[in-house]
């Protein structure tokens, strides 16, 4: 075993109190942040002694799943299966208060309360924080979670976050007021069939599309965009044909394995998601789009637009939605996996067996109401929230208004509902 990584191994037993475990596999992994870094993680699995894996593969009660950053060599995950721990002095919280609790995530993660993140809920023997930026929320958000047991033992520590520095953030004040965006608020609204999956019917309801509205007006951020991935590239191309193409789509199966050696993840070697798609690879891309299209869905020529590209798990992975949209609040999409040294598709997903299962719902009712008349009883219900968001033309974070709302109208009744109630 490499000395580095013993160091590692060594020190985690300490520190976590495993002293009844011994180590049954480690692994290195890595992955590509928001800003297309290449992180290296060690990951280990504990098992408590005389356990071994279960009859159906899974790891036994008690066991500990453990991973450290390779190169800060700071913990991002500690957790214990089923909440049982077994660990001997390790890691416990002295005094039942918050402030213990926060105190030892600054000290873990080297964050600063309320700077880089907050107190977003509490449950029971639970604390869930988010992301922030000097007190501001993030979008896209990390979190981090800590449970603990009734003798206040840790059972669960998560942290992934973004945490951009100082240069990644444009500053300024805030100056948004929902009277400055109330027109595009009033945009926002949006007339959709909403599922109830209790009931098996479908509402027809007025709500509010989320959407990030930029602090000096200049621009909105759609909230569909968000996907945590550490670029993507727009395309916003219809997909045309002439003729179908008859051959069979062999679909593949996909390995996500990527297997990382030490001299790589010591050397900080990049990975090759962290590359961005060049020209002529998008141009391939779209190629290869059409050619799974036309072999798959021959008949639907110009229907499909191909939105954005990524490269995510050592594959290109493309999104496309249906051109023309039903009024249901799933929309249809496709996800394809391209290859990137052939640019053929390898495989797909595709949302249409979800949607299909409302149709045996019930349909909606007839719709009475305008969406003038649905504005108005929402418009004092609106939430407009200050967010930093990541710009990916910017390459940094910049400050904007997320309008949003809980409620929305049913058009059929005029009834003021909570989506949540659905």
């Amino acid at each position: 075993m490499d000395s580095r990584i013993k160091e590692l191994i060594d020190r985690t037993k300490e520190k976590f109190g495993l002293h009844n475990y011994y180590l049954q596999t480690h692994e290195l992994y890595r992955r590509v942040n928001f800003f297309s870094d290449t992180v290296y993680t060690l990951c280990m699995e504990w098992f408590p002694n005389r356990e071994t894996v279960e009859k159906d593969g899974s790891n036994p009660e008690g066991a500990a799943v453990i991973e450290i950053d390779l190169h800060t060599q700071k913990f991002t995950s500690a957790i214990f299966v089923s909440g049982k721990t077994y660990a001997h002095n390790g890691v416990s919280f002295a005094n039942f208060t918050n402030n213990d609790i926060i105190k030892w995530i600054k000290q873990e993660t080297g964050l600063v309360y309320e700077k880089h993140f907050k107190l977003r809920r509490e449950e029971e023997r639970e604390l869930h924080f988010v992301e922030c930026i000097d007190g501001i929320s993030v979008s896209p958000s990390g979190y981090i979670e800590v449970h603990y047991d009734e003798d206040r033992k840790l059972t669960f520590f998560s942290n992934h976050g973004h945490y951009p520095s100082k240069e990644m953030v444009l500053d300024e004040t805030y100056s948004l007021t929902f009277e400055k965006i109330e027109q595009l608020a009033k945009e926002q609204v949006q007339l959709l069939e909403y599922p109830s999956y209790e009931q098996e019917r479908l509402f027809p309801l007025f709500a509010v599309e989320e959407i990030y509205i930029r602090n000096d007006q200049s621009y909105t951020i759609p909230f569909e965009l968000f996907v945590d991935v550490n670029s993507y590239q727009e395309i916003n191309q219809t997909i045309f044909w002439d003729e179908p193409l008859k051959q069979t789509f062999d679909q593949k199966e996909l390995n996500w394995h990527d297997e990382v050696s030490i001299e790589q993840a010591y050397a900080a070697e990049p990975s090759p998601d962290s590359f961005p798609i060049t020209k002529d690879e998008k141009e391939k891309c779209i190629l290869g789009v059409k050619e799974l299209l036309r072999q798959e869905y021959s008949n639907e020529s110009g229907m499909w637009v191909l939105k954005t590209l990524h490269r995510e798990k050592g594959y290109i992975h493309a999104m496309l939605r249906a051109k023309k949209q039903d009024k249901r609040v799933f929309q249809k999409k496709l996800m394809l996996m391209i290859d990137p040294e052939n640019f053929q598709v390898v495989n797909y997903m595709d949302n249409q067996f979800m949607l299909e299962l409302f149709d045996e719902f019930q349909a909606p009712d007839k719709i009475t109401i305008e969406k003038e008349e649905a504005f108005e009883k929402l418009k004092d219900l609106f939430e407009l929230k200050p967010y930093y968001v990541y710009d990916f033309d910017k390459k940094r974070y910049v400050l904007c208004g997320k309008v949003d709302c809980e409620y929305s109208v049913n058009a059929s009744t005029g009834e003021v509902m909570m989506l949540d109630n659905l």
